[in-house]
C-alpha cells in the first residue's frame, strides 16, 4: 500500500494483511457523497470491518453518530470530516 499524497484519507489501516481493492478518499470525493452516508461507506473510510462496524454502531460506540432508520444506519459526512479534521485550516 501506497502511503495516502497530504491531504488524502487512506481507508486501509497500515496494519492490513493483504492488500486489497479501496478507492482513495481524498477530501473532495468525501463531501461529494452529500450529506449523509451508509455505515459500510463510513466504516470503510475509517478502516473498519463490516461486523465490528454494526456492532459499534449497535452499542452506540461507532467513531463517530450514527443514526438508524429502520434497519439501516445512516452517517453524517460532516461528522467524517470534522474527525479527520478536514474542515480545519492547517496549522502552522
Amino acid at each position: 500500500m501506497q502511503d495516502a499524497e497530504p491531504g488524502e484519507l487512506s481507508p486501509e489501516p497500515a496494519h492490513a494483511a493483504s492488500p486489497r481493492s479501496v478507492p482513495s478518499w481524498s477530501p473532495e470525493r468525501l463531501e461529494g457523497l452529500g450529506l449523509t452516508t451508509d455505515l459500510m461507506t463510513a466504516a470503510d473510510l475509517l478502516g473498519i470491518k463490516r461486523t465490528k462496524a454494526y456492532t459499534l454502531a449497535r452499542n452506540g460506540a461507532f467513531p463517530v453518530p450514527t443514526v438508524r432508520i429502520g434497519r439501516s444506519y445512516r452517517v453524517a459526512v460532516a461528522s467524517i470530516v470534522e474527525l479527520f479534521g478536514l474542515g480545519r485550516e492547517p496549522r502552522t
